[in-house]
């Protein structure tokens, strides 16, 4: 996937500005200051992170590599309705990877990708604790459990119709 260049407005700088200001513009406050950009922005370009860097007097490639290390941030925006599918071994073995793969094939998208209508984006999590209802999903925060690739379409038809 390609980098988009991302255009920020004097407000967004203001509130990036904002947040660090919250936590002091503490380096050791760094990802707190980008947990709560990304709450507001929905992901973390590279022109917001230059702007966290700067605010909080931390490297750019510190930012990059934080924001690259854990799974929860993400560099691309996520679809109003970011679907997961945990791909750990509970729910690998009994069945995740079709569930994947319909997804895919209905959606039209790839893992990491968003919808062009941006309603969806698809993403695999390595374990959601509830191996006893294998293979999981999640909507947002609702999970789905024992999912096949047959009851893929109706997880999607419930956001279908939700604006």
């Amino acid at each position: 996937m390609s980098s988009v260049k991302v255009e920020l407005h004097q407000k967004d700088v203001d509130k990036i500005k904002e947040i660090a200001k919250e936590y002091n513009n503490d380096p050791e406050a760094l990802i707190n200051v980008l947990h709560s950009t990304q709450d507001h922005f929905g992901y973390l370009p590279a022109e917001i992170q230059e702007i966290v860097a700067e605010e909080t007097n931390v490297s750019i490639a510190k930012v990059y590599g934080v924001v690259t290390f854990y799974s929860f941030f993400t560099m691309t925006p996520k679809g109003r309705y970011p679907i997961s599918i945990c791909t750990g071994t509970a729910c690998y073995v009994r069945g995740a990877e079709t569930v994947l793969e319909e997804f895919k094939r209905q959606l039209g998208i790839e893992v990491g990708e968003t919808s062009e209508n941006g309603k969806y984006s698809i993403n695999c999590l390595r374990c959601v604790g509830a191996c006893g209802l294998a293979p999981v999903v999640m909507v947002g925060d609702k999970t789905y459990g024992r999912v096949s690739p047959d009851g893929v379409s109706d997880i999607i038809a419930e956001y279908e119709d939700a604006e």
